[in-house]
């Protein structure tokens, strides 16, 4: 037997969001995550914001942030979950989909005050990213 879990109705509360260049150069884009959806909004020209692609992640999304490479006119999406893993996406405009570029397992999974993935900083010119805990640890 196999079981398999969808939520009917998605959650309504933005957890987190962020902007950048993700689908092309000079485009402005906000990503949103609503607490296990990942979502790329783009405003149309009377304003509204167009849901360009989302993806339910089967996990919390704890924390999210731009990256841009050094010499890159695309930026990429850094994603702190609850599974003690930093995952860096890219957006594939072909598919309308998220594409895995790198993932990191730092810790044990759930939702834990001493395990990183709650804050996350990145160095403006893209050299670095910085993940950190309620307590303790830092990488």
């Amino acid at each position: 037997m196999y079981l398999y879990n969808v939520t009917l109705q998605r959650g309504g509360n933005v957890q987190a969001a962020i902007y950048g260049s993700f689908s092309g150069p000079k485009v402005h884009e906000i990503v949103v995550s609503r607490t296990k959806v990942l979502e790329l909004l783009r405003p149309d020209a009377n304003g509204k914001l167009q849901v360009i692609a989302s993806t339910e992640v089967f996990g919390k999304i704890r924390s999210l942030c731009p990256f841009r490479l050094p010499g890159s006119n695309r930026d990429h999406i850094v994603v702190g979950s609850d599974s003690g893993r930093i995952v860096i996406l890219t957006f594939d405009g072909k598919t309308r989909r998220f594409k895995k570029v790198h993932q990191e397992t730092y810790g044990k999974t759930g939702c834990r005050r001493i395990v990183p993935g709650q804050y996350l900083a990145y160095d403006p010119k893209g050299r670095a990213v910085m993940i950190g805990a309620l307590e303790k640890q830092k990488l």
